[in-house]
């Protein structure tokens, strides 16, 4: 099986450093094809020179093939069974048309609440859409959308054993949509300390919190990627996962980062039917799920409960879990089978 893993233009390298959604979802399909034991091409020019000699590197973005016959002769003969691909792509005219010239499946990740596909974009059979839960199907019912959990790598990320660690981690990008001030506060109540890994997008929302933010408790670690970011989780007793209110997680890489690190998550929802449910069990965290209506103090409170309990399930067994749940093999043989 010969599959093409494609790239697209973006802020983030081909896998990134440390934050980003899609890039490190394509990296991780990758792993999995080249773990099921199919061909790949990682196509177009953005992924990192630091891959080593055994990656095949095609340079080319179907997007910009158009008519250069000479490039798309060589997409022809290259006969793919599989294009693996950013969610934006199938209703792209250019990348589409090029695409229907090969006559392979296409494979996407819905990463997007909020991104409208074209009708014909999707037919649930050789054209398919993925989505993390029950909200995000929901949301793209009409393009008949695979429920599957998605799975994020980074290089170099390979998991240490498990660990009991001590304190909270929160990793993420830190603004308003994820609501890190909830675990911060959830952390002050409990008297925890805290670790806030990621960078900061909103400096307003920051601002606005910055009483909490610059508590004793809390530790400002900034970006992290590669083993540092795995040892972040590994190290820490609960990975305590938040948003806002009004904001819909399409597929956090953060649940299976966790859970293959072997911390268990403590996670805030507000709706049924979220990404928190469809990662979590009662075995590798503890969930809460709230009435917006309520305030923050409220929630922070109920989170705080969620993390005593989520503190008391044994990492190795969580580890287990994690690595077969949010496996890079598995998702890609899902990715890869035809309805």
């Amino acid at each position: 099986m010969l599959v093409g893993v494609c790239d697209f233009p973006g802020t983030y390298a081909f896998p990134p450093h440390g934050y980003g959604g899609i890039e490190r979802w394509l990296w991780a399909t990758a792993l999995g094809a080249r773990a099921a034991g199919a061909d790949v091409h990682l196509l177009g020019p953005a992924w990192r020179d630091d891959l080593g000699p055994d990656w095949e590197r095609h340079p080319v973005r179907l997007e910009d093939v158009g008519t250069r016959s000479t490039e798309l002769k060589a997409l022809r003969e290259s006969r793919y069974d599989l294009l693996i691909v950013g969610h934006e792509y199938p209703s792209l005219p250019a990348w589409r048309e090029t695409a229907d010239t090969l006559g392979c499946d296409v494979a996407t990740f819905q990463h997007s609440p909020v991104f409208r596909h074209d009708a014909d974009a999707f037919d649930g059979i050789s054209r398919r859409l993925y989505c993390y839960s029950r909200q995000m199907a929901d949301r793209y019912r009409e393009h008949e959308p695979i429920q599957e959990l998605a799975v994020h790598a980074g290089l170099d990320e390979r998991e240490p054993a498990s660990a009991h660690g001590e304190g909270l981690v929160w990793v993420g990008r830190v603004d308003k949509d994820k609501c890190p001030h909830l675990a911060i506060r959830a952390a002050q109540i409990l008297g925890k300390r805290i670790h806030i890994v990621g960078p900061v997008f909103d400096h307003e929302y920051a601002g606005r919190h910055q009483r909490l933010f610059s508590a004793d408790h809390v530790e400002w670690v900034g970006e992290l990627g590669g083993s540092a970011k795995t040892r972040a989780f590994r190290d820490a007793e609960v990975f305590v996962y938040t948003y806002s209110r009004d904001y819909v997680e399409a597929g956090a890489a953060v649940f299976g980062e966790a859970l293959r690190a072997g911390t268990p998550i403590a996670a805030l929802a507000w709706n049924e039917g979220t990404c928190v449910e469809a990662a979590l069990c009662e075995r590798t965290g503890s969930q809460v799920v709230l009435d917006p209506a309520v305030d923050d103090e409220t929630a922070a409170q109920a989170l705080a409960q969620a993390i005593e309990e989520a503190s008391e399930l044994p990492h190795r067994r969580v580890q287990k879990i994690g690595l077969s749940r949010f496996d890079v093999k598995r998702h890609f043989e899902a990715l890869a089978r035809t309805p």
